[in-house]
């Protein structure tokens, strides 16, 4: 299943049918996305009894998580894409019986209310256990477990939010901060009158000027992002 469906990138995908296109999308895997940073770091942990989160996870790791935690779908958050990172994790997910879905979300920019509005409706639609990542495992998995954590397992957002934290490698002093501003418009200007997290993201929510205030408060140290050099 896809959402919000088109990949963004002009690149040749590799032919994984043929020896030489196998090994330029595991040479795109490994060195062009860092996966072998990833090897023995998977940023996992779980986030309730049925959710995990990870960075990105290579078709060796998803052959774990389905033995070891049963894992039945796996909620890609960075986008479809023709780069070896995904066409590889496609064919694990395929072997092992996995569903993948792939939700966009961005690390550097506040949510839309749609994708707010589909990751809580593929929280009750997904099918257990399950495993949601990114590529560092850091930033759109922290504001996507956010989420769940709160239409899942029913935390208020102060609590939930918490998903977002150095512990996940998460930084808040560069455009990433974005996120934390978001939860935070929602602590200051919708919880204190009594509005649900929904009800103001549907009715309140104004996500330019939750941006607008992020960028000119001086929070947004953006010389961090380039020195991070997340995706």
């Amino acid at each position: 299943m896809k959402l919000f469906g088109k990949s963004r990138h002009r690149h040749q995908a590799a032919d994984l049918s043929d020896p030489a296109g196998r090994r330029r999308a595991e040479r795109e895997m490994t060195l062009g996305d860092h996966g072998f940073l990833r090897e023995h770091f998977q940023n996992l942990h779980p986030i309730g009894p049925r959710m995990w989160r990870s960075n990105q996870p290579n078709p060796a790791q998803i052959a774990e998580h389905v033995r070891k935690r049963g894992i039945r779908t796996i909620l890609n958050l960075r986008g479809p894409s023709t780069r070896g990172y995904y066409l590889l994790e496609q064919e694990a997910c395929r072997e092992h019986g996995v569903t993948l879905i792939d939700l966009q979300v961005r690390s550097r920019d506040t949510p839309t209310i749609e994708t707010i509005q589909s990751a809580r409706d593929l929280f009750e639609e997904i099918e257990y256990p399950a495993l949601m990542h990114c590529k560092s495992g850091a930033d759109r998995a922290g504001i996507v477990a956010t989420l769940y954590a709160h239409f899942q397992l029913g935390q208020p957002i102060h609590i939930a939010a918490k998903q977002l934290s150095k512990k996940y490698l998460h930084v808040r002093e560069g455009k990433t901060g974005l996120l934390d501003a978001f939860f935070e418009a929602y602590l200051k200007d919708g919880e204190p009158e009594g509005l649900t997290f929904m009800e103001w993201v549907e009715t309140r929510y104004d996500r330019e000027a939750v941006k607008n205030d992020f960028l000119t408060s001086g929070s947004a140290r953006l010389g961090l992002d380039r020195l991070l050099r997340r995706e």
